[in-house]
């Protein structure tokens, strides 16, 4: 049987998975999107009513706790999670509907470093979130 990537990743760290994290993993892993722990609760339960959205938080901040997923906050009063990936990417947030665009461009990093030279200093870590409406036709 071939585990999802979140659940491969709580095994390589030493993780007890039982069957509602299993459940939590792949919903996890084969989500498209930046759930919050409603809607993870949502999709789980759809596969197995036995969870309890506590389970979801716990389960969430455990992964979190152990640097699987990764938590943001994009203003909204609530958070939502990805996968921690090993390529760095940013964030587009539609204030109007809430969808979470992910991209990567060269320039953006560039001047990141550039910003960073020129004041003196090495960058160790960023997160670029950038809130957006759509442009009307």
């Amino acid at each position: 049987m071939v585990k999802n990537s979140i659940e491969q990743k709580c095994v390589q760290k030493g993780l007890r998975m039982t069957k509602q994290r299993v459940v939590i993993a792949q919903v996890l892993s084969s989500s498209n999107d930046h759930p919050d722990a409603e809607e993870l609760y949502r999709r789980t339960i759809a596969i197995n009513n036995r969870i309890s959205l506590a389970t979801i938080y716990r389960t969430l901040k455990i992964f979190n706790d152990n640097g699987i997923l990764e938590k943001h906050e994009f203003k909204e009063g609530k958070f939502r999670y990805e996968m921690v990936y090993k390529e760095h990417h940013d964030h587009l947030i539609d204030v109007e509907t809430g969808k979470v665009i992910e991209f990567q461009d060269e320039e953006i990093e560039k001047l990141q470093e550039k910003i960073a030279n020129k004041l003196g200093y090495n960058i160790i870590n960023h997160r670029l979130e950038i809130y957006a409406v759509k442009k009307s036709s």
